[in-house]
């Protein structure tokens, strides 16, 4: 694996910015409605992991493991929105709708990571309920603070460190044109078509790492869920086990929409002779998946509904006060 510095990179490309043409083969109308929608999506999406984020904060009975997880996927799904939707935004309404060379390199790096880190962080946050739910006597045990803060560092430490790998190389190569990316973000596969030499190898090393983040994470939470729904399935009361599977249920559906859409995006690298569904496939993974998490752990989850009414009223309280 090598690394380059700034100026080596620029000096093998010609190009000085790629220029994202997003959904502009669309009509100015519903452009405008597109525009519409992602700005409320995005606000959403933010308020939403924000409202998460300050509850299991604020609210001490909510200092469990779990919630210590799910802080770090509402700050990740903050990061990871963020990297790609304001620039799309711009695409709807700025006559320019380029993005640097170093723009577009930043970009690929911090959606890769924050990307790769999900997928470990969502592996980890299933064998959290694995724990809860089949070893609940030895959950707070098993699952201690140190355990947790290490399991969180090495999903954040390996997704900077895959990523940086990848953007790298992917960078080295020479781009000379032309610069037009065919995507609303400077995703992989759409800027690797661009660049005018050989790409097979990268294309391999892609495919290699989006298996070992993807399918692999992901065989550890279809793993924890089969010992769950097992789970649940020997619990007595026919209200508790509908409580609890209806809960795992719409954690896993979140879960297998993220690797489902990464992995046929990563793990087959080449981009297909329709531009349009692979961007329609990046909108699942980059922006609904973290525009569901919101309300799948809060709108459905009772402690946290509990938690925000407890801050209100104690909002309530002081005002009066």
């Amino acid at each position: 694996m090598t690394f380059v510095n700034g100026n080596a990179l620029r000096n093998q490309s010609n190009i000085e910015e790629f220029i994202l043409l997003g959904f502009t083969n669309f009509s100015i109308k519903i452009q405008l409605l597109l525009f519409i929608l992602f700005l409320f999506i995005y606000i959403f999406t933010l308020l939403g992991n924000l409202i998460i984020i300050s509850v299991t904060t604020l609210d001490s009975l909510l200092h469990t493991p779990m919630y210590y997880f799910l802080r770090n996927l509402s700050f990740l799904e903050i990061c990871y929105i963020t990297v790609t939707l304001p620039k799309l935004l711009q695409t709807f309404v700025a006559k320019r709708k380029t993005i640097s060379f170093y723009g577009c390199c930043t970009q690929m790096y911090c959606f890769f990571t924050l990307g790769v880190t999900e997928c470990f962080l969502l592996a980890v946050m299933a064998y959290d309920r694995y724990v809860a739910i089949c070893n609940p006597l030895r959950y707070f045990s098993v699952m201690s603070k140190t355990l947790c803060l290490r399991l969180a560092t090495v999903s954040w430490v390996s997704g900077n460190l895959i990523s940086l790998g990848q953007t790298a190389s992917i960078f080295s190569l020479p781009y000379c044109g032309p610069n037009l990316i065919n995507h609303f973000f400077c995703d992989i596969p759409p800027v690797l078509k661009l660049a005018c030499t050989d790409i097979s190898a990268n294309e391999i090393s892609v495919s290699v790492t989006g298996f070992l983040v993807l399918p692999l994470p992901f065989s550890l939470v279809l793993y924890s869920y089969g010992r769950i729904i097992a789970a649940i399935l020997r619990i007595s009361s026919n209200t508790g086990r509908k409580k609890v599977f209806s809960t795992c249920a719409s954690h896993f559906v979140s879960v297998t929409l993220f690797f489902g859409t990464g992995a046929f995006t990563y793990v087959r690298v080449k981009t297909s002779k329709t531009p349009d569904n692979d961007k329609l496939l990046s909108l699942l993974y980059s922006v609904v998946t973290p525009l569901l998490n919101p309300l799948i752990y809060s709108l459905r989850n009772e402690e946290v509904k509990g938690g925000v009414k407890k801050l209100l009223h104690h909002k309530a309280s002081v005002e009066k006060v």
